[in-house]
């Protein structure tokens, strides 16, 4: 963990990493702490004002229209014969936990010939934490779902942690109030996207852990959840140190005034 930029890496790897942190300590732990203070969470299950928007055909290519001669990009949206349309819609990837991607390592032989062309590959993990601010556009229609759109983005950062651990939320910003409202599965962001018009004040999308209140141990691999155990082991070992030593110093003062 360095001290200027609070950037973290594993133990083993930290021979490798060479830091240029110029930048002021805590620049960013600072924006992220005061849009934190702002950002208020909507229950799920309470619709937007969007979603409980019907439009028929005809409303839907009018609403196509307006959005396209209203954009600054080539990211348009068109209408298909089948009723259903296509656009784009920038997802910003705000993850505060590491996520892994896979890293496959074969394991060396001591035979050489048939042997070794037989020699299985071991399916490996590493961790790290995406950059913060990272944002991705992704085409997709008018049907697809929240869901997809998570699968979507974990495959084109080939993050291969269960799903259920992430969760798209809808963004905006009204009376310098930022609200934040997690979609469910079956919700379409395109059509939200639509609806809401190009503008990202009143309307983003963000990825972010799917905070429910009780942890999914099932969602976890053996080693994940061994490592857990190892974190949880070192802070109760730190915490019996900190108090012992606190005590020992109460201890030496009495003694002292003694």
């Amino acid at each position: 963990l360095s001290p200027d930029c609070s950037f973290t890496c594993h133990y083993r790897c930290r021979a490798l990493v060479r830091l240029d942190c110029s930048g002021p300590p805590g620049t960013g732990e600072e924006e992220d702490g005061t849009e934190q203070e702002l950002e208020k969470d909507t229950n799920v299950d309470e619709p937007s004002e969007w979603e409980k928007t019907e439009l028929d055909q005809a409303q839907v290519e009018q609403r196509i229209k307006e959005y396209n001669s209203q954009i600054n990009s080539n990211l348009f949206m068109s209408l298909n014969k089948d009723g259903s349309y296509t656009g784009f819609i920038k997802v910003q990837l705000k993850l505060v936990r590491p996520v892994s991607v896979p890293a496959t390592k074969r394991v060396p032989s001591l035979q050489a010939g048939r042997q070794s062309q037989r020699t299985p590959a071991v399916k490996r993990r590493t961790s790290f934490y995406l950059p913060k601010g990272t944002v991705k556009h992704l085409q997709i229609l008018s049907h697809t779902r929240a869901s997809e759109v998570i699968d979507a983005l974990l495959r084109k950062f080939t993050v291969v942690d269960n799903p259920r651990k992430f969760a798209l939320f809808e963004r905006s910003e009204k009376d310098e109030q930022v609200y934040l409202r997690k979609l469910g599965d079956e919700e379409q962001p395109l059509r939200l996207r639509l609806l809401a018009g190009p503008s990202e004040k009143v309307l983003s999308f963000v990825l972010k852990e799917n905070e429910t209140g009780e942890v999914n141990w099932d969602a976890f691999t053996l080693p994940e959840l061994h490592n857990f155990l190892r974190i949880l082991q070192r802070e109760e070992e730190e915490h019996v140190r900190q108090l012992r030593h606190r005590y020992a110093r109460c201890r030496q003062k009495m003694q002292e005034a003694l």
